[in-house]
């Protein structure tokens, strides 16, 4: 691995030098130590997965019997908007509640606020339900699920859009 090589003397005269030594050092074994030590690190690390969020579906149950109603005071209706817009009111949305629609974003002082209020999380039965429009985006939805895993609601819903709803974010817009 690592040789010493000696010089002679150089016979001038009747000195006697020191003789010099030169060392050289074999660098292949290291080379071949790095090598495995990569490929090893290499087969031995995990990659980052990508992270999913695992959305259990409901089984479609055509019998009336076995649907529960919600009442009014224990829902929440998200509208996902155009522009990246949330429009949200408590109950149900009929016509007769005349519910307050209030336009809010998705950062934390939005409808991150109005998941965690009181009037949501001290109601155990409270059921959120999102109601997307045609217009809005993918990204919404999921922005959307994000908010609600992040404030752990726990029951929510995807439910379509009624006529009632456009009429509340027209009215709302409209202002």
């Amino acid at each position: 691995m690592a040789e010493i090589q000696e010089k002679a003397s150089s016979g001038k005269g009747g000195k006697k030098r020191a003789k010099k030594h030169s060392t050289k050092i074999d660098m292949t074994p290291m080379v071949d130590l790095a090598a495995l030590l990569i490929t090893f690190f290499m087969l031995t690390t995990t990659f980052s997965k990508p992270q999913t969020m695992e959305i259990n579906m409901p089984v479609k149950d055509d019998k009336p019997e076995n649907q529960i109603p919600v009442k009014a005071s224990n829902a929440m209706t998200i509208i996902l908007g155009e522009d990246d817009k949330v429009f949200y009111y408590f109950g149900l949305g009929a016509p007769e509640e005349n519910p307050e629609v209030i336009e809010t974003d998705y950062s934390a002082a939005g409808i991150r606020k109005a998941l965690v209020s009181p009037r949501v999380k001290s109601n155990p039965k409270m059921t959120v339900m999102i109601k997307p429009l045609e217009t809005s985006r993918y990204k919404n939805m999921v922005d959307i699920l994000d908010e609600l895993r992040i404030t752990d609601t726990k029951k929510f819903a995807l439910v379509d859009i009624t006529d009632t709803d456009k009429q509340l974010v027209k009215t709302k817009l409209g202002q």
